[in-house]
């Protein structure tokens, strides 16, 4: 466990948790910076299928430990360094060919938020709150970050969360598309555990196959490359494909082996 952050697995699920509770979860320079790793050692485990991401206590994150700024972000050079961690925990998190999800409950602000939209999947509790504050902070926000949210949101939410600061409801984070699903903070943790079981039912060379070619296409690429194909025909010769055209038949529900 790293300080206010920690690493624990269960079954097919890798659990990220920020544990913060007193700071609402801010993210320090360190947690950024050990996201990555966190991050190799899910895909490299061939236990974990999907990465969960959460908060201990009431928010997810209330965004980057602003307190850090006036040291770690006090030159120039000091910012390129820091946003240099940054930009790797949110690259590591898009990368990933296993799934993410992210449970967020109260806050998502800031860099909360950036992490939230890096992952693949979105499900908030109804007091959940959303935001993306750099005009409040005089930062121009990353351009990667920028350009998932643009992706995700389309360009006209994108500048109202980005250039107002304002802060939205879960219900206006879904109707935007910025999360997936809202539910009573109650059923947050069953209903995000009930995705994560399907996800980890289905073929995971389809799985991962298909979000590493839809992370090509928000990248901008417009036609399949050599890596896509090889994709999509490395599935054809294994035994996943067999075993699900078999249960598809024989109307039962497949038994995929990886």
């Amino acid at each position: 466990m790293t300080d206010g952050f920690s690493f624990t697995s269960d079954g097919a699920i890798g659990r990220l948790t920020f544990r913060r509770p007193a700071k609402m979860n801010a993210i320090t320079h360190e947690i950024w910076s050990a996201i990555p790793d966190v991050v190799a050692r899910v895909e490299a485990d061939p236990e974990l299928k999907v990465l969960l991401l959460t908060g201990e206590g009431p928010h997810f994150s209330a965004g980057a430990d602003i307190g850090e700024f006036r040291t770690l972000r006090a030159t120039a050079e000091a910012v390129t360094t820091y946003d240099r961690a940054v930009d790797a925990a949110v690259a590591a998190l898009t990368g990933m060919r296993k799934p993410s999800v992210a449970m967020i409950q109260g806050n998502c602000i800031g860099g909360g938020c950036q992490l939230s939209v890096a992952c693949d999947f979105r499900f908030a509790a109804g007091d959940a709150r959303f935001g993306i504050t750099p005009a409040r902070l005089g930062i121009v926000y990353h351009f990667a970050s920028t350009r998932l949210l643009v992706s995700l949101v389309g360009p006209a939410h994108a500048k109202y969360l980005l250039l107002s600061g304002e802060l939205v409801g879960a219900a206006r984070a879904r109707e935007i598309g910025l999360v997936h699903d809202v539910f009573p903070a109650a059923e947050l943790e069953a209903a995000t555990a009930r995705f994560v079981e399907t996800l980890c039912s289905r073929s995971q060379g389809s799985v991962r196959g298909m979000n590493r070619i839809i992370e090509k296409i928000v990248a901008g690429q417009t036609e399949p490359d050599q890596e896509t194909e090889d994709l999509r025909l490395s599935v054809l010769h294994g035994a996943d494909y067999a075993e699900g055209v078999d249960a598809f038949l024989a109307r039962r529900t497949p038994e995929f082996t990886d």
